[in-house]
């Protein structure tokens, strides 16, 4: 199993001990996911908060209309996990789906708390990557009342840079909350400059 990129992650903010690296280890499970695999369907409560290694993931809602609306990206080294879901134990509003073929660290509720109980370097760790999410979020939500379609894409290249040429416009135009052919327009008008 392939988890030194979460031993690193972890390290961007307090490291681990080998006693925490181990108990880490010991709760981490690896799967291998295709392109269009869901990880979480609405109605399912969310079971586990998921570590990208590689590939790409959205999470979204849909509407009454059966429209998708793309909540969040995850890609390489990062988290995606719908929380309300996972915390309170009730049924998802949302859907987390593969963009491509990935593999990802998957951490089970249940072993999520002994983490905390047991290693207080977890709670940490994981509190500051929820508060990072919820900075995200914030921010989201002042771009969605307040900005541009520009500007809200100029936000999506600074929070997902790599992530530009590998979604297609779609994917891209429904988190911004755009149609894709005011996207292209955008993209086009920002080669021009």
């Amino acid at each position: 199993m392939n988890t030194a990129q979460l031993i690193d992650y972890f390290s961007k903010y307090l490291p681990l001990k080998p006693q925490e690296t181990e108990a880490l280890i010991s709760r981490v499970k690896e799967r291998r996911i295709k392109r269009r695999q869901f990880i979480l369907q609405e109605n399912d409560v969310c079971q586990h908060i998921t570590f990208v290694l590689s590939g790409c993931f959205k999470m979204y809602g849909v509407d009454a209309k059966g429209k998708e609306h793309n909540l969040q990206f995850a890609a390489e080294n990062d988290w995606i996990v719908d929380f309300a879901s996972l915390y309170k134990e009730k049924p998802s509003k949302l859907y987390i789906e593969a963009i491509e073929p990935s593999v990802i660290l998957q951490i089970f509720r249940d072993d999520l708390y002994y983490l905390y109980d047991n290693h207080t370097v977890f709670n940490r760790n994981f509190r500051i990557m929820v508060e990072n999410k919820y900075i995200e979020l914030q921010n989201r939500v002042l771009q969605n009342i307040s900005s541009t379609g520009q500007e809200r894409y100029e936000a999506f290249l600074e929070q997902y840079p790599v992530l530009s040429n590998r979604l297609p416009n779609t994917q891209i135009a429904s988190y911004l909350g755009i149609t894709p052919e005011f996207l292209s327009k955008i993209r086009a008008d920002r080669k021009l400059k």
